[in-house]
């Protein structure tokens, strides 16, 4: 697997939906949805992209286990959260019924953080 590719490849698939949701509200008027774009923004494609370089710039690290760990991590806990935070401000769902998903969610993109910042004092 190259992680550097994937974090950067899945980062713009997240940058075009970033765009298409700005366009959205900027054309409708409607920012209802803003934290979403945030989100999809920020954990999609800010981070995926600064993982990518990282990993291509510090090669060391693209080929550990933490690094796996950190890929997987973070593309399911950012499409749950996502996803969570969309139904939620759309208001498909209530606050309560975030839970458990949301906190999960979050908890994997913590766990993913976790093991690249081990990865990278371990690596770099």
């Amino acid at each position: 697997m190259n992680i550097s590719r994937n974090f950067l490849v899945i980062g713009s698939v997240y940058i075009l939906v970033g765009f298409v949701m700005g366009m959205y509200m900027g054309g409708s008027g409607d920012h209802s949805l803003l934290p979403v774009h945030a989100h999809i923004n920020l954990l999609g494609f800010v981070l995926m992209t600064l993982f990518g370089i990282m990993y291509r710039v510090i090669p060391g690290m693209a080929g550990t286990a933490l690094a796996t760990a950190h890929f997987w991590l973070h593309q399911v806990g950012t499409l749950i959260v996502v996803v969570m935070i969309f139904l939620f401000f759309s208001g498909r769902i209530e606050e309560a019924s975030m839970v458990p998903l949301a906190p999960i969610g979050e908890g994997l993109v913590f766990l993913g953080g976790l093991c690249f910042a081990w990865n990278l004092y371990r690596n770099a």
